[in-house]
């Protein structure tokens, strides 16, 4: 079988495993998009393009109707830790 083969039959029983509850998962802590953004005392359309968004899909989260994604969660709490580093790198 081809590497991609391989990969591909891994990852399928990587998945079967997690849908059973077996292996190891990452799970992120739940993350408020809008604390996070009081916290720093910004408005929706300051907070979006940290997060590199449009405001209406920043506003979507902070009202539930999108869900905050793994990656999206571990920027939010770079942002609440780090938020000078954050403006340096994403908004130069």
């Amino acid at each position: 079988m081809s590497e991609f083969g391989d990969d591909l039959v891994r990852s399928l029983h990587e998945a079967l495993a997690h849908a059973k509850g077996q292996g190891p998962a990452i799970v992120h802590p739940a993350v408020s998009p809008r604390e996070v953004r009081e916290a720093l005392r910004l408005t929706q359309a300051e907070m979006a393009p940290l997060l590199g968004m449009s405001p209406s899909g920043y506003r979507k989260w902070e009202q539930g109707a999108r869900r905050v994604s793994g990656p999206a969660a571990a920027l939010l709490e770079v942002i609440r830790k780090e938020p000078d580093a954050v403006r340096r790198a994403l908004l130069a």
